[in-house]
């Protein structure tokens, strides 16, 4: 006799319906299980035989063979479980058989309890697309999982829990969770307003926030580079409903959602160390997961002390910074992750970090400077937007405390031009200024003759790419939208030149 459960798999970021087969036949008694598992599925017939031992279930001493469909895919992880063991009683007569709108994963404790599995949400997604209506989950992850509309989630503590909800003479029901409304954080721990003076850095970080912008910062050390980055996230428009489910997607499969915070909200903010080795930043493993720059999707990426990173760290790095997603290669399978950021980046402007300080305790010879600064390649700085010096703060600056924006202050202004934005790509992949393409930059960064003129002697003075000629005209579009202009003027554009100028000290 054969049992069949639906259930759920995983690849990258996606989910994937998995058909779990039992065929029980005459002979030894034997375990297989088949459709390329890996260790911690094969491993699943130890849990599998103790949970239902432990809950005192009738075990069939025959010839097991357990299929997971497709069988050319290979499955990961131990969500396997659940379905392996209802496929086992539903052929041996011990568990009704399923419709196809009804799909099970989860993991097993050797007592029968169902703990939380990683990626919920995707294969939550994933059944809803594929016309299951019915969903039972581990209770740990029912809430990640409901956010995923025209599915109901049944959280189960355990499988006793879904035995007796099956069961025709059990009054025991399983309620389904209710579906959840995503409910986005308004207040920081944090605000820009902690910051003192800095008000033309606070300026490029507005900008940057409001068009999705990269922007390198480069001052001496206690300056406030790593303070302001640290309030970037609190500056940045709200997240979409569809923002908050990719992010959510991410960090489900790296496995840093909970039960108490099943859904992201906020904009991720990730400052990994200049140690990091490539893979964790760009997502590997033997089984690819995502890296800090796919955790950082829908959020900023904060680098600090950027010279001290390897160079084939930030050589990484281009790529995903031109295409927004990340593509990670290993023998088990080729994964694309999304990975769309604002890259926020901090430097000192030399080794000991005091060249050009009023101090004079630079310590570091012209030829050390420009050793330093050549770690950065010229195709890396020409991927970043805005180049920002901050300046050292003054005794006045340190003793006076100017009432300052703060934060939803500036965020308002911020989500009124990213609305701007929205609707002039509304139907293309671009969401903001900062990822719109060549041909939109042509479309809506148009220039008068004034501003062209400015434009020409720009090109040639900053002897500019056609990738940094676009980079200007998208922030100088952004400028404008912060204005509530219609076209780019003048000052717009001359703004925008600012910021680009600074890249000429570091190059």
């Amino acid at each position: 006799m054969v049992g069949r459960i639906r259930s759920l798999g995983l690849i990258g970021i996606h989910g994937y319906t998995v058909a779990c087969e039992c065929s029980l036949a005459p002979g030894l008694p034997s375990f297989d299980v088949v459709g390329l598992p890996d260790a911690a599925v094969k491993e699943s017939r130890e849990r599998v035989r103790a949970a239902a031992r432990s809950m005192n279930l009738a075990f069939p001493r025959q010839r097991i063979v357990i299929n997971l469909a497709p069988a050319d895919t290979r499955k990961n992880g131990t969500i396997y479980d659940l379905p392996i063991l209802l496929g086992i009683l539903s052929a041996s007569g011990e568990f009704p058989e399923m419709p196809d709108d009804c799909a099970f994963f989860g993991e097993l404790s050797l007592s029968g309890e169902l703990r939380r599995a990683n990626g919920a949400l995707p294969m939550a997604l994933a059944a809803e697309k594929a016309g299951i209506r019915r969903l039972f989950v581990p209770a740990d992850c029912a809430g990640e999982a409901a956010y995923a509309e025209n599915v109901e989630v049944y959280p189960a503590e355990s499988v006793d829990d879904i035995l007796r909800h099956f069961d025709k003479y059990s009054d025991f029901e399983i309620t389904p969770v209710a579906p959840r409304a995503i409910v986005r954080s308004e207040e920081y721990p944090i605000c820009l307003s902690d910051v003192r003076g800095q008000s033309f850095c606070k300026r490029a970080l507005e900008i940057a926030a409001a068009g999705g912008h990269n922007i390198l910062m480069t001052g001496t050390p206690g300056s406030g580079k790593s303070m302001m980055a640290k309030r970037m996230p609190s500056i940045m428009p709200d997240m979409t409903r569809t923002e908050c489910i990719e992010a959510t997607e991410i960090y489900s499969v790296a496995g840093l959602t909970s039960r108490e915070k099943p859904i992201i909200t906020e904009r991720p903010f990730r400052a990994p160390h200049h140690t990091i080795s490539l893979a964790a930043l760009s997502g590997g493993s033997a089984v690819p997961r995502p890296g800090e720059i796919s955790l950082s999707h829908n959020g900023v990426l904060f680098l600090d002390e950027l010279p001290e990173f390897p160079g084939i760290i930030l050589e990484g790095l281009r790529a995903p910074l031109e295409d927004g997603t990340v593509t990670v290669a290993r023998a088990a399978a080729s994964v694309t992750y999304p990975c769309r950021f604002v890259l926020v980046a901090a430097m000192n402007p030399c080794k000991c970090g005091w060249h050009g300080h009023k101090s004079g305790k630079c310590t570091c010879s012209p030829e050390a400077v420009r050793r330093y600064r050549e770690r950065l390649s010229g195709p890396l700085l020409d991927r970043i937007d805005m180049f920002v010096e901050v300046e050292s703060l003054e005794w006045k600056d340190m003793e006076s405390r100017p009432v300052s924006e703060t934060s939803a202050v500036v965020r308002e202004r911020v989500n009124a031009a990213r609305q701007l934005q929205q609707a002039r790509f509304a139907g293309s992949p671009a969401e903001c200024n900062g990822q719109a393409t060549s041909v939109q930059v042509e479309e809506f960064c148009a220039l008068d003759e004034k501003s062209r003129d400015l434009m020409k002697r720009a090109f040639t003075r900053f002897n500019l790419t056609a990738r940094s000629h676009d980079k200007i005209l998208r922030v100088a579009r952004t400028i404008a939208d912060l204005a509530g202009s219609a076209e780019i003027q003048y000052e717009h554009l001359a703004e925008s030149l600012q910021y680009r100028s600074g890249m000429e000290e570091i190059s």
